[in-house]
């Protein structure tokens, strides 16, 4: 069954969505295709989906994708872009409300790229979950924003925690995590009114220890 959660989560994002004919650029985030362009395929959790550019580049490159969003409009157009690309059938679209529920593991990968909200959210327990999630010997990686983009005016008074918070938050049991990398990376990006900027992406990488 969806899960939509009871609460103002659902509401919010399809408003987002539905504001735009088309919200984000549907190419895969660059922290997450220079990563998991080293490992070696399998199964891929992708947190927070928005229209699936992630999902559909990790099918275009072997791996089994649970891809799961709280936005109705936002699966619809990401399961449409898996059928445009012809890898629909290795992408499970799931409706989650992420704060109340988390699609089930093991994976061998778990990707949660830039999942801020500006609704009240605890994201260290979306977080936690999802690393319980990861498989012995999969990874975990999490990219933020270090900081709001310019054009990104809701988020301009949101808290971004440091790569050492996240991963503090996330309580892992010790001896059973290795950090591949833990830090911050300038990037080049383009706005939404063609504006180049610098962009830093907070960059968490750690695998789990078979």
């Amino acid at each position: 069954m969806p899960d939509t959660g009871g609460d103002d989560h659902h509401a919010t994002w399809e408003e987002h969505y539905t504001a735009k004919p088309q919200v984000w650029s549907g190419k895969v985030n660059t922290q997450l295709a220079e990563i998991v362009a080293e490992l070696p395929g399998g199964r891929a959790l992708d947190l927070g989906c928005g229209e699936g550019g992630d999902a559909v580049w990790l099918a275009d490159h072997g791996w089994i994708v649970v891809a799961a969003d709280v936005s109705t409009t936002a699966l619809s157009r990401a399961r449409a872009a898996a059928e445009a690309r012809g890898v629909a059938d290795r992408i499970e679209f799931q409706q989650h409300e992420l704060t109340s529920s988390t699609p089930e593991g093991p994976f061998d990968l778990v990707s949660a790229q830039f999942l801020h909200s500006t609704l009240e959210m605890d994201r260290p327990a979306v977080l936690r979950r999802a690393a319980g999630a990861v498989a012995p010997g999969g990874t975990l990686l999490i990219v933020d924003h270090g900081a709001a983009p310019p054009w990104a005016s809701k988020m301009h008074h949101h808290e971004f925690p440091s790569p050492e918070a996240v991963v503090e938050s996330l309580a892992l049991e010790p001896g059973r995590w290795l950090p591949i990398r833990v830090g911050s990376v300038e990037r080049a990006a383009r706005g939404p009114d063609g504006e180049e900027v610098t962009l830093v992406d907070n960059v968490i990488h750690l695998t789990r220890l078979a």
